[in-house]
């Protein structure tokens, strides 16, 4: 009789605490506050950030979710049948670990349009009350709570049903639609369960002794005075000083920049960071902040003394005169030869483009021509590239026994694209060189998956642009570099080898035109068969709910202006046969014949 009386009581107390999580869940029908998720170039958005809807349906997703991988292509096809009928699809990933990077690579392995997100606090899972992936969520255009529950019965956490059953994500939005109440309002959802954010552990951690070395080893060499950075993070003042910003970036993972998609390719400069230093930096910049005792942390990172992250170059090049850049306003392209000429064949192992200006250099782009054929505006520096100088970009510094070949004959050129800032002021940018000091047995070579012949459509969010180069000799891969303009999205090299064995190379699923990375494999590390094909395919974001689109409206095509867009996929390489034995005067980078 006891036993009976316990077992009641504690089933109505876990009754009760079920209904007190029940009664916290918005019910169906009632209008959802306002909640803010964050996209794939990590800023904060709204559902008022999309033009007027009839319907928004938002999926919840995590990465390991297998239901959730199941659902996607079913998704993708739903989302096709109803975009243009005024239905919004937007995919919210709630996995606590899961990186903006990789929920954008979810998005582009399933080949799927609609935006995904990630919902770092739990806050949109709070405000509709979901409570398992791919539980789905449909609003209408006043924000009312319409259906809340399960896409169908197909795919159950026990295994798939021979069919889906009734559709009832489907059903709802047709409800919706034609304006009439939702049949089934709420259903049930045999998915994964949502975690909700955990909150770090209180530990006694000092900024000496814990943050100091990671600061170091992360942070400072972008972040010192007089660098491309922001900020300094070389003291404890200035990282305390700055330390609920550094929380959040270091959070999201947007900070040390990376855009790789952790699935594919391994790169000796990925800057991710580990999740055990990024807790360790997230708890202490939440917490009580504390210094400790200064003799337990390492010095910080000495801030080069060079203007030159190559070194002090053996042949410095400026421009031939300062260029003016107005206080405001659209600066198009520039185009300048720098005032030298290779008389001989020149090899040089290390270039590096040095902005004048850091403030109003956007990107520069450098090639090569003959001196017989230049005819100023006229030169191109893509056609016969050796370098570039990009937010977030390196130097060129080739491994041994590696250089470049400036042919004899020629000048060097500069495309510049100036941005203003507010204040007139000038520019004159200096090209740094350094010869080769090593015998030299291959040049570095590259070839481009250029897409010229596109026009994407007004306000189409997902538009594909494919381009193809193949390998004519056996080669070893030295990096890959991708480029494209503001509505740029995403960008995937794929290698097929001639035994039709096909690889993913580098998938960069959230492209930033703001700072755009290389990824670089270790000496040897690939190797490419003759005949090796490299497809590289690239999406566009026309669509107003990119917030950088010049015009949504317009239809773009290739171009030169920023407005304009433009598609390369650069992959850099030796050829494996090739055996120079160049001695190089280390004075001159010309051949000691």
């Amino acid at each position: 009789m006891r036993f009976t009386i316990f077992l009641l009581i504690n089933l109505l107390l876990i009754a009760g605490s079920v209904r007190s999580d029940d009664s916290a869940r918005p019910a169906v029908g009632s209008v959802v506050d306002d909640f803010t998720f964050t996209d794939i170039r990590y800023l904060p958005r709204t559902l008022s950030d999309f033009d007027q809807r009839k319907a928004f349906v938002l999926i919840f997703t995590t990465l390991d979710c297998p239901i959730v991988r199941r659902s996607l292509p079913k998704l993708r096809r739903l989302d096709e049948e109803f975009r243009s009928k005024g239905v919004q699809f937007l995919a919210i990933n709630a996995g606590p670990d899961d990186s903006v990077v990789d929920v954008a690579h979810q998005a582009v392995k399933a080949d799927i349009a609609f935006p995904f997100s990630k919902d770092f606090s739990g806050e949109v899972v709070a405000a509709v009350g979901a409570t398992r992936t791919p539980e789905c969520v449909v609003l209408d255009a006043k924000r009312q709570l319409k259906y809340r529950g399960r896409i169908d019965s197909e795919f159950r956490l026990g295994g798939v049903s021979p069919n889906a059953g009734r559709e009832d994500l489907r059903e709802s939005i047709e409800d919706i639609l034609a304006d009439r109440d939702v049949r089934i309002a709420e259903t049930p959802v045999d998915g994964c369960l949502i975690t909700k954010p955990n909150q770090p552990p209180v530990r006694n951690l000092t900024y000496y002794q814990d943050v100091a070395p990671l600061m170091k080893q992360h942070c400072q060499k972008c972040h010192h005075p007089n660098n491309a950075a922001p900020f300094s993070l070389l003291t404890y003042e200035d990282v305390n000083r700055h330390a609920a910003m550094i929380a959040e970036v270091v959070a999201q993972r947007r900070m040390p920049p990376w855009h790789a998609a952790s699935e594919h390719g391994t790169f000796i400069n990925n800057l991710n960071l580990p999740t055990a230093d990024i807790r360790t930096i997230t708890e202490w910049a939440t917490g009580d902040r504390a210094a400790g005792n200064i003799a337990d942390g390492p010095p910080p990172l000495e801030p080069r003394n060079s203007d030159w992250l190559i070194g002090e170059p053996d042949l410095v090049v400026r421009l031939p005169s300062p260029e003016m850049i107005p206080a405001e306003g659209y600066v198009p392209y520039r185009y300048a030869l720098l005032p030298h000429v290779f008389l001989e064949d020149t090899w040089v192992q290390k270039i590096e483009i040095n902005p004048g200006n850091d403030d109003v250099v956007h990107h520069c782009n450098m090639g090569y021509a003959s001196i017989t054929d230049i005819h100023g505006k006229d030169f191109h520096p893509e056609k016969n590239f050796i370098t570039g100088f990009v937010p977030g970009g390196d130097p060129m510094v080739l491994d041994s026994g590696i250089a470049f070949r400036i042919p004899a004959g020629s000048v060097v050129g500069v495309q510049l694209h100036y941005v203003t800032t507010g204040e007139a002021t000038t520019d004159q940018t200096a090209v740094g060189f350094v010869f080769a000091k090593e015998k030299i047995q291959k040049q570095i070579r590259h070839f481009q998956c250029n897409g010229r012949g596109f026009a994407i459509p007004p306000e189409a969010s997902h538009h594909a642009v494919k381009a193809s180069k193949s390998f004519q000799e056996d080669a070893t891969g030295i990096g890959m570099f991708c480029h494209m303009h503001l509505r740029g999205k995403d960008m995937t090299f794929a290698a097929t080898y001639p035994d039709q064995r096909q690889e993913i190379l580098l998938s960069v699923p959230n492209y930033n035109f703001e700072w755009q990375s290389s990824y670089r494999w270790a000496v040897d590390q690939m190797k490419f068969p003759k005949g090796t094909r490299v497809d590289c395919t690239a999406h566009f974001d026309n669509s107003a709910f990119n917030p950088f689109n010049p015009d949504p409206s317009a239809t773009v095509k290739f171009g030169l202006q920023t407005y304009h867009e433009m598609m390369y996929g650069f992959l850099f390489y030796t050829n494996d046969n090739e055996a120079l034995n160049l001695t190089i005067d280390p004075k001159t980078g010309r051949v000691v014949k």
